[in-house]
């Protein structure tokens, strides 16, 4: 055998041998079922209560909640939520049709968000309940500025549209087109890089506030 066949022999010997199509089918669900025994258990089957619970549940997330009973009701809960804050009746609308045709009497809503403004009202795409995370997609119906600019963030989240995990979610858009832009909110901003201080509102709204329709 020469040099060349040498070389050659071991080079087979290193090459994965051929499996059968069924045995990598068993491999791969195999796979699947460890990541989900792996997620934790949520402490509330209910996903719109696991959910609210996370966001109220210490001051990591430092967020709020309100329930409504139809998309119609989000007017008045944005009302009450400017009520306990003191906020004038001004704000920043995401212009999404379902919330623009809602009735907004008594409010004076502005056209575009700017750098200083005090409160928007968007509509989240997605909710997980595992971590209190809100999702939102950027499009011309959702500006991404509008997760970041405001000083008070009012996210609107239908009950029918809260995950139990992030994996859910990934799975739930799967076959949908890619956004150009994600961003996943946690809770109002903050840092405690400076001496183990919380700071709200470093880097984005310092208060967070969900509405939970249905």
């Amino acid at each position: 055998m020469s040099a060349r066949e040498d070389m050659l022999a071991a080079i087979r010997r290193t090459l994965p041998r051929e499996r059968d199509p069924q045995d990598i089918a068993a491999g791969a669900e195999a796979l699947a079922l460890e990541s989900v025994e792996s997620r934790p258990r949520l402490p509330n089957s209910d996903l719109a209560e696991a959910f609210a619970a996370r966001l109220v549940s210490d001051k990591v997330v430092g967020a709020s909640v309100d329930r409504v009973a139809r998309l119609e009701d989000a007017p008045a809960a944005v009302r009450r939520y400017c009520a306990v804050h003191g906020l004038d009746p001004t704000l920043v609308l995401q212009p999404d049709p379902d919330l623009q045709k809602l009735d907004w009497s008594g409010f004076t809503i502005c056209a575009a968000i700017g750098g200083d403004e005090t409160l928007a009202v968007a509509r989240a795409r997605w909710a997980v309940a595992e971590t209190g995370t809100l999702v939102f997609h950027s499009s011309p119906e959702s500006p991404t500025l509008l997760s970041f600019l405001p000083l008070h963030h009012v996210c609107i989240i239908d009950r029918a549209r809260i995950l139990a995990h992030l994996e859910d979610y990934a799975n739930a858009e799967r076959s949908a087109p890619a956004p150009r832009n994600v961003n996943l909110i946690t809770g109002a901003s903050g840092t405690a890089d400076i001496e183990g201080a919380l700071v709200r509102g470093a880097h984005g709204p310092a208060f967070l506030h969900a509405i939970i329709v249905g």
